[in-house]
């Protein structure tokens, strides 16, 4: 192996350990500010919004490193995917960053409130997001293209939560016009979840090219 390649290869393992820990970061961040919502915790909703600075400026750092990497390796073909990948999965993550800051904001407005009943399909939402982005880079770490045809499949139940929710929250908005404050906080916080599902599904299609060099826009 020449040097060149042994130099291309550490790099290629700096940006997978920074993107790993990008999507940490990410994870964690739903999973504050939905606790943020649930506990109505204006401080952990707080520390997330903060921490959304430290999501972009990872975002940028890993952005700097591909294009440093393709200004000096000059890498052909599958080395040139991973990086190209690279860059976009890094966009998608801070992006979902951007969407737990905001579910965070909404639990500031929350706060103090009561909820309009027990908060059931949201969590589950949440959860799955979790797990969702925890898939979706292992695949990106194993080159899996199946492990991310199936996490990008789960989109399917965070939409058709996302529809039940919205169904629930129309009626007690038309049953009672002083509930529509609350519910549409609710809402917003659901359509952040629904999206963050969605960027992971980008990821996923990003994994695939990636690995097969094949541009797919999934559908389920």
């Amino acid at each position: 192996m020449t040097k060149a390649r042994e130099l291309f290869d550490r790099g290629l393992a700096e940006l997978r350990d920074r993107i790993l820990e990008l999507g940490t970061m990410v994870e964690t961040a739903i999973s504050q500010a939905f606790r943020a919502l649930r506990e109505q915790d204006r401080e952990i909703a707080r520390q997330v919004i903060a921490g959304d600075e430290q999501i972009n400026a990872r975002r940028y750092d890993v952005e700097e490193r591909c294009l440093r990497l393709i200004a000096t390796q000059q890498p052909t073909a599958r080395d040139l995917r991973a990086i190209v990948a690279a860059i976009h999965i890094v966009t998608e993550l801070e992006r979902i960053g951007d969407y737990a800051s905001g579910i965070a904001e909404l639990a500031i407005r929350l706060a103090g409130q009561p909820f309009l009943k027990p908060l059931i399909d949201l969590p589950r939402m949440a959860q799955i997001d979790q797990e969702m982005v925890c898939a979706s880079l292992e695949a990106y770490l194993a080159y899996d293209p199946e492990l991310a045809f199936n996490t990008a499949r789960r989109d399917a139940e965070i939409d058709q939560l996302d529809d039940q929710i919205y169904r629930e929250l129309l009626t007690y908005m038309l049953d009672d016009p002083q509930t529509i404050p609350r519910a549409t906080y609710l809402l917003w916080v659901s359509h952040k979840l629904e999206r963050i599902a969605d960027r992971v599904t980008n990821i996923c299609e990003r994994v695939v090219f990636m690995t097969t060099g094949e541009v797919k826009e999934f559908e389920f």
